[in-house]
């Protein structure tokens, strides 16, 4: 099999600038119904496949497929990567120079979560998909794009935190269910967009930390929790956005590598949330299959683990441990003809859906070329972007700055940031069209002189003179510094999550010259207590991983041309929470013994900015307007569900929309995200502090204006879990609480005898 996995590389190579689609009209697979777009999915896969010999089936199964040139069937890269615009993969090739030399470059997950605006995600991601479909009709990508990432982002270590949007699922699954319309063109389409693929599954959140590694890490998660919290984005992308594809991680699960783990593939996604359309797969982490055996040891021969992960349902394999493998496990017996039809099948099914095999002129999206790419309009779109996800964590009135019109203002900038450009996209990036720092970004407004002052050093004997000596020049300093990819990333969790002691002591130094201080603190978040307790840093915004025109935006904000309304996406911790807590320990409750002090803001009280957090240049007030009501029968509730509408009681709405009238009491137009929580105590103890059920972005609030958010939540966000994972409606006294520090409150009684609203499949005997 070496031989031929070599031979599929040396196709490949020669093969680069081949058709990207077979021939339907002319080529050996003209009269193959695979290309008879009246039949169905199922029976056009299924007769593609009948065609196949088994050693092309096998060979079929690895990211890189060589296709098969005596069928015409092309050579295939199912590896692309999309996270926040179309990003440099095995599957996209980016042109030198002119057209297909770069793509919108949005903000990172993290920042534009940050916003709470569905309809800005869905706008971002279908840019995100033309652009992708351009190169497709270029030949320089693919169609199946593994994105996005919806690990719940619970430990501030993490690596990857950046990928996602946040830590709360209620948050996840609302900005995920945006995102995959967007990316696969609307709900269950008649052609999909692209294939997307939610990643990474499941109880995904380590990479590195104190010499445990990602690929031998056996996630240990208590049957509540994983169906509380760490399965439910995953949800909401496979059993109601309906995305195509799912990813399982590296990871073991309770003992099991998740790549052939048959309880979550199987009983969970395929069986209990309905994963079951011909064109759904799952593909592994690059590698994943082989980790399984020579990190996990799940399996005492390669042979074995491969058919575990191909029965389990894992039926496309990032790497070559399939095609390497399977034709010695299928000779072994170790799995039946029926499954590796049926894992091509559900292959060539995905790319049946994208239109991989019909007409050119039948299949929306194959007439986008480079003039849909990096267009002002998706530019307008990534500076939006950023704009509506940076938060302001202080303000002592310096912001919004007035600039004088009579002389030039003299601005400092210092920081690792100050001049940052590639840095602003994080991981997962493409090449963009430009980049804009926050430097240049300064040195186009009009009456002020800007000074470079330079990244500051750390330690003290790198770059503090020309930092001291730019700031003691200018008329008010910025200092943008926070963590890069080389601090976290995948690959590499961090240890610590303070400013370091020379940052802290520059940031300090430079607000004794008793000058405005504004800090731009950048990347992940960082515990911001000693900025907050310096009463002579005058304002702090955070601004993440902010894309291609990050430096516009941020100059925007603190200029006034746009008004701040993000809000954390993420509980800001003390920099000891890292003594507190192992990284490696999974569960979110709050424990004696073990000592953890309980994760996310549902567990922990102690942040030194909470989940939800954000500052405006004005003020705001809150007050529900048609709750009525104080009390409500479950039984009542749930039987007003009508299955057809809502043929999961979890997705029921609650009695009636909730109605929260804001006021803009201030003098400045304002965005403003109303954030709804609901307490109480009910339930299984411990009792969560408060859980997010519902929000919604309002825009440009003018002074003395009022808009009215109209949220609808469900049974679900109402509900907790029990010990065995079901989802469960009880009675008792509920508060719902409006924004983050709380402005209004509204109590209501469940009556009745508890309902539960969704039956957790119960693990394996494992």
């Amino acid at each position: 099999m070496v031989r031929l996995v070599a031979s599929t590389q040396a196709l490949l190579a020669s093969t680069a600038a081949a058709a990207l689609f077979p021939d339907c009209q002319n080529g050996p697979l003209a009269n193959n119904t695979v290309c008879d777009t009246t039949a169905s999915v199922s029976a056009r896969a299924q007769a593609l496949v009948a065609a196949l010999t088994n050693e092309e089936k096998f060979n079929l199964t690895g990211n890189t497929s060589p296709g098969v040139p005596r069928l015409g069937l092309p050579s295939y890269q199912w590896w692309q990567e999309a996270l926040h615009g179309v990003a440099s993969s095995p599957g996209v090739t980016f042109a030198a120079s002119g057209n297909y030399s770069h793509a919108t470059s949005f903000p990172q997950p993290i920042l534009m979560g940050a916003a709470f605006d569905d309809a800005l995600i869905n706008a971002v991601a279908t840019v995100v998909s033309t652009e992708a479909r351009a190169f497709n009709n270029a030949n320089r990508s693919g169609l199946d794009f593994w994105t996005p990432n919806i690990n719940p982002y619970k430990d501030p270590r993490w690596g990857r935190g950046q990928e996602t949007p946040g830590e709360d699922t209620f948050h996840l699954k609302s900005y995920v269910a945006s995102l995959i319309d967007g990316l696969q063109g609307g709900k269950n389409p008649q052609t999909l967009k692209l294939v997307a693929t939610c990643k990474h599954f499941v109880a995904y959140d380590e990479e590195s930390w104190h010499g445990t590694l990602r690929y031998e890490f056996d996630a240990q998660v208590t049957t509540q929790d994983l169906s509380e919290y760490y399965m439910q984005p995953f949800q909401t992308c496979a059993r109601d956005a309906k995305v195509a594809s799912i990813m399982c991680s590296y990871n073991a699960l309770n003992g099991i590598p998740t790549c052939a783990d048959q309880y979550i593939l199987q009983d969970v996604l395929r069986d209990h949330w309905n994963w079951t359309a011909a064109e759904n797969y799952v593909t592994s982490d690059c590698d994943s299959i082989e980790s399984a055996y020579g990190y996990h040891h799940y399996a005492p021969t390669r042979e074995q683990v491969v058919a575990d992960s191909l029965v389990a349902g894992t039926e496309l394999n990032c790497g070559t441990y399939y095609q390497s493998h399977l034709p010695s496990a299928f000779s072994q017996g170790l799995f039946n003809q029926s499954t590796i039809d049926q894992a091509v099948t559900r292959l060539y099914s995905a790319l049946i859906r994208l239109g991989y095999f019909n007409p050119a002129s039948t299949t929306p999206y194959r007439s986008l070329s480079f003039a849909d790419v990096a267009t002002p309009d998706a530019g307008a779109l990534a500076l939006k972007a950023a704009e509506e996800g940076i938060v302001l964590l202080k303000n002592d009135g310096i912001l919004p700055l007035s600039l004088r019109t009579d002389r030039n203002t003299t601005i400092a900038l210092i920081g690792g940031w100050a001049n940052a450009s590639q840095t602003m996209q994080g991981n997962y990036f493409g090449i963009a069209p430009y980049l804009h720092s926050p430097l240049y970004a300064v040195q186009q407004l009009p009456n002020v002189r800007a000074i470079y002052g330079g990244t500051g050093g750390d330690p003290t004997t790198d770059g503090w003179d020309e930092a001291y000596n730019a700031a003691l020049s200018a008329d008010i300093i910025i200092y943008a510094d926070g963590t890069t990819t080389s601090d976290a990333e995948e690959g590499l969790d961090r240890n610590t999550i303070n400013w370091s002691g020379a940052k802290v002591d520059l940031v300090s130094w430079l607000s004794e010259l008793g000058k405005p201080l504004i800090v731009l603190s950048m990347g992940d978040q960082l515990d911001s207590a000693p900025f907050l307790s310096n009463q002579n840093v005058s304002a702090i915004l955070w601004g993440g991983y902010p894309g291609q025109d990050g430096g516009t935006a941020l100059v925007n904000i603190l200029t006034g041309k746009t008004a701040p309304a993000g809000r954390l996406p993420v509980t800001q911790y003390p920099a000891n929470y890292v003594n507190e807590v192992s990284m490696l320990d999974m569960n979110l409750r709050p424990n004696d013994t073990s000592g953890n002090p309980g994760r996310t803001y549902k567990w922990y009280d102690n942040a030194t900015l909470p989940f939800g957090y954000g500052m405006h240049y004005t003020n705001f007030s809150a007050r529900f307007t048609n709750m009525s009501s104080e009390s409500y029968n479950i039984a009542s509730l749930v039987s007003s569900c009508d299955n057809k509408t809502y043929p999961y009681l979890d997705l029921c709405p609650f009695a009636h929309q909730v109605a929260i009238n804001i006021t803009n009491t201030g003098t400045v137009s304002s965005d403003y995200v109303a954030l709804l929580f609901v307490s109480g105590q009910h339930g299984p103890q411990p009792y969560p502090l408060k859980q997010l059920v519902g929000y919604e972005r309002l825009f440009s609030i003018g002074a003395g204006a009022s808009q009215t958010a109209n949220l609808n939540i469900t049974l679900g966000s109402l509900a907790r879990f029990d010990e065995q994972g079901n989802a469960v409606l009880y009675p008792g006294d509920y508060s719902l609480l409006v924004d983050v520090p709380t402005q209004a409150t509204w109590n209501f009684t469940l009556t009745g005898s508890e309902v539960v609203l969704d039956h957790w499949p119960q693990p394996r005997n494992r």
